[in-house]
């Protein structure tokens, strides 16, 4: 594919990704779960679930800018098929806030467009480096997930079960990530980019 297709494909995954015109490839971890949730513990549910549907948002961005920017024809394979998966993620938790009658966050734009150009920057750094960047994203967010394992209500069996399945697919992200040569990011980095995800959880779990 030549570089201007590349580019059209992926404005269009943006404006589908912002829309919410996705569609998962699998079906929803949480369909054969029951949902009897108490409306008590909705708005806790909702909110935990628009942090995660932006964080899939964010890795629509990420992953599209990482293909874009890839050195290789092995490395833009990858970095597609893994945005595959978190389109999956990005289709689940957006039915999953229409079950829950909540919303996606009103600065998806923003977290989007930031998102976009740090993968930029990650995959200007060369294929081992950007690798690197995917590693240490998604053992971020499989740690982030574990954490909404345990917040999330003991009752809302659907958000936990395609949480639980979101972060296997994260972990195996990373294990690839690895396998495929990548290179830890420097501390420095690394804190920046925790500090940087605390401002988005925070933020998104309100907006």
């Amino acid at each position: 594919m030549k570089t201007l297709d590349r580019w059209l494909v992926s404005a269009d995954n943006a404006l589908r990704t912002l829309s919410g015109a996705v569609h998962a490839a699998r079906p929803s971890p949480g369909h054969a779960r029951d949902d009897t949730l108490p409306a008590g513990d909705r708005p806790l549910s909702g909110a935990l679930m628009r942090v995660n549907h932006v964080g899939e948002v964010c890795a629509q961005a990420l992953y599209q800018a990482q293909a874009l920017t890839a050195r290789s024809p092995d490395l833009r394979e990858r970095m597609q098929a893994a945005a595959r998966d978190e389109l999956d993620h990005l289709a689940w938790t957006g039915q999953r806030l229409d079950e829950l009658g909540d919303r996606p966050s009103l600065l998806n734009p923003l977290w989007y467009a930031g998102s976009f150009a740090i993968g930029v920057l990650a995959g200007r750094l060369g294929d081992a480096r950007s690798l690197g960047f995917v590693i240490e994203t998604e053992r971020q967010v499989e740690q982030h997930l574990a954490g909404h394992l345990e917040r999330l209500p003991a009752a809302d069996a659907r958000s936990r079960a395609i949480v639980e399945q979101m972060r296997i697919d994260e972990r195996r992200h990373a294990d690839d990530a690895l396998a495929a040569g990548g290179q830890p990011l420097p501390a420095p980095a690394r804190w920046l980019m925790r500090a940087a995800a605390k401002v988005m959880t925070t933020t998104a779990s309100r907006i």
